[in-house]
């Protein structure tokens, strides 16, 4: 078989072929117990093609995953709490095509806990078999516990997937240096947590680097790893990667030099720190990698002139749906919804991420062929003013774009950090920017914008920010129809006003109720 050979028609067969009907229509616990890994099954369409599955054709990817996916259902049936689950929407058996696959409920951190924490009634293969591994999330926004549960032998297959496809795609364009080459995370105090254990297992295998994961580091500690000759690499939270410029202040011009791709957790780096960044260690890339507790890598930024984010071939599903729960078109924005394909014992179908991505063009070759998507914001971004929800991450962008205009002042620039406070109560937005001389950006903006500026800003910008289905409302009158106050508050650089999570995340948006 030649990869000219790979119509529709025939990808359907070969994805049978790979998967055939016995494997497919799995009748009981002990025969997922016997499942040839979903693992083996990429590997040996790899053989078949005579290419790497992540470079086989999207027909070929989309049918052995569709395949999967049925096979994913019949065995999640197995279970009686998601037995009762799908029933409860209509869904008794393997769907046959994508669309009966979207009737498929969402799942959210209420089902995780269910399924996966207490009695565990979630699982399959039952907890007191051995072999498995529970993971903890060190940041839910809720405050409550939430814990996954894996198959370890499964785990160590997706590690060894997804580090492959990094080293090969993404860091192998970067760290072209002499050997060694090096790979630092920063992540989790607790290696329970996600961050901990599950990028740690991607990242320590990635071929051809050395990988250290070193937690939390002081400024000392920094400059000892950055001592080792050959060029590095480091994966950390965010406001972690914001801070390397300050921690690295003592390093050798060499060391900084040596620095070339920081990668940085979910979410999005304010220009701020990327230029902060760049003029420090100056031969340094900023990269996304995006994981969340239930996918340790979720998407990937392979080139850092673009930020679309590739989902690593054969690791999950990644949709971006509507509120419907279907795909949007490309371009559109939706929710992000994964789920994870090696997953015989411990299945979890549909998980929303909380997050909102862009979908964008796949990936086609020459090399990877994947899906891509980009980040919009946290679902939870959102500012509710009366009875209208507004994008709080378009709400900034127009806000920002308008004080430039009006004042001078660029918030991505002078920024270090930002957060909307909405107090519903008493309606007043406030809009809080931690910047180096807080009081003079105060003062000049204040001059520039007038007594009433403030507010003309905000009622201007916030119609931009308004979702799809609430543009009728579009205009600043019905902003001023709100009865709310506006304020741009300018505060020192790490004031307490700013309010981060217990793992040091600077959410978006703080809602008062």
């Amino acid at each position: 078989m030649t990869m000219m050979d790979l119509d529709v028609a025939t990808s359907t067969e070969l994805a049978a072929r790979l998967i055939p009907e016995e494997e497919l229509r799995v009748r009981s616990v002990d025969d997922v117990t016997r499942l040839p890994s979903f693992a083996g099954k990429l590997e040996e369409c790899g053989r078949l093609t005579g290419v790497p599955y992540c470079e086989s054709p999207l027909d070929l990817q989309n049918a052995l995953v569709f395949r999967r996916l049925q096979q994913l259902v019949g065995i999640a049936l197995l279970n009686p709490l998601w037995r009762e689950r799908l029933h409860y929407f209509g869904i008794r058996s393997a769907p046959a095509d994508m669309s009966e696959w979207e009737r498929i409920p969402l799942s959210d951190k209420t089902v995780q806990r269910d399924m996966f924490m207490g009695a565990r009634a979630g699982m399959v293969v039952p907890l007191d078999s051995g072999g498995f591994e529970v993971v903890a999330s060190g940041g839910t926004g809720d405050g409550m516990p939430l814990e996954i549960v894996y198959s370890l032998r499964e785990l160590r297959d997706t590690y060894r997937i997804s580090g492959a496809f990094m080293g090969a795609y993404q860091l192998g364009r970067y760290l072209r240096g002499p050997a060694p080459r090096w790979l630092f995370t920063t992540l989790a105090d607790y290696q329970m947590w996600s961050s901990g254990t599950m990028v740690g297992g991607v990242l320590s295998h990635v071929p051809g680097v050395n990988y250290i994961g070193a937690g939390p580091v002081s400024a000392p500690v920094l400059e000892h790893m950055f001592s080792y000759p050959g060029h590095k690499a480091l994966m950390g939270i965010t406001a972690g990667i914001a801070l390397l410029p300050e921690l690295g202040a003592g390093l050798s011009p060499q060391a900084r030099a040596s620095f070339r791709v920081a990668m940085y957790g979910s979410g999005s780096l304010p220009q701020r720190k990327r230029d902060e960044l760049q003029a420090f260690f100056p031969n340094v890339s900023i990269l996304s990698y995006f994981a969340a507790t239930q996918a340790e890598c979720v998407g990937l930024q392979l080139d850092h002139n673009s930020p679309a984010l590739s989902a690593v071939p054969g690791l999950h599903l990644v949709e971006i749906v509507d509120e419907h729960g279907r795909a949007v078109a490309e371009g559109e924005e939706g929710e992000l919804v994964v789920t994870r394909l090696h997953a015989d014992e411990t299945p979890l179908l549909r998980l929303k991420l909380g997050d909102r991505m862009i979908r964008r063009s796949a990936l086609n070759g020459p090399g990877p062929r994947t899906e891509r998507f980009e980040f919009a914001g946290r679902t939870a971004d959102v500012l509710h003013l009366n009875d209208s929800q507004y994008s709080a991450t378009l709400a900034y962008a127009a806000l920002r774009e308008r004080l430039r205009s009006m004042t001078g002042v660029d918030l991505d620039l002078v920024a270090h950090e930002v957060q909307f406070h909405n107090h519903r109560e008493d309606r007043t937005l406030t809009l809080l920017v931690a910047v180096d001389d807080a009081e003079g950006t105060t003062a000049a903006v204040e001059h520039a914008l007038g007594p009433s500026g403030t507010r003309q800003l905000f009622t201007q910008a916030l119609p931009i920010s308004l979702s799809l289905f609430n543009d009728r409302e579009a205009n600043a009158a019905a902003i001023e129809q709100t009865g709310y106050g506006f304020r741009l508050a300018f505060v020192p650089r790490s004031s307490p006003q700013i309010e981060q999570t217990t793992v040091g995340k600077t959410p978006l948006v703080r809602d008062r109720g």
